[in-house]
């Protein structure tokens, strides 16, 4: 099994910015692609950024518009997102997620290590 666990999140001011890490741990051979999900109230989830093993693929959500950058330190087993020009609109509840395969994928359902969430929210 794979355990993640988010650190980072809080308040923040709109236009202020935020970085969100996750560590993996147990067995993190299943951690070959990673992200992040985010869900706000009374919306559905939806996937912010992933990357896999090597780095050599990203995807970003198109709300994310330059405005985040997802990183990962494979030595620390660790993901990353910064979060930049940060707007009420990314209030939420951030997920890190992973994955035992080495192609990109964006649906909830293909990621099958979760992470227990970490609040985001941005005050105008």
């Amino acid at each position: 099994q794979v355990q993640l666990v988010e650190s980072g999140g809080g308040l923040v001011q709109a236009g202020g910015s935020l970085r969100l890490s996750c560590a993996a741990s147990g067995r993190t051979i299943g951690t070959e692609l990673m992200g992040w999900f985010r869900q706000a109230p009374g919306k559905e989830r939806e996937i912010v950024a992933a990357v896999t093993w090597n780095g050599d693929s990203l995807f970003y959500a198109r709300f994310v518009k330059g405005r985040f950058t997802i990183s990962r330190d494979n030595a620390k087993n660790t993901v990353s997102l910064q979060m930049n020009s940060l707007n009420p609109e990314d209030t939420a509840v951030y997920y890190c997620v992973a994955a035992d395969r080495r192609d990109m994928v964006i649906k909830q359902t293909d990621y099958e290590y979760w992470g227990q969430g970490t609040q985001v929210t941005v005050s105008s």
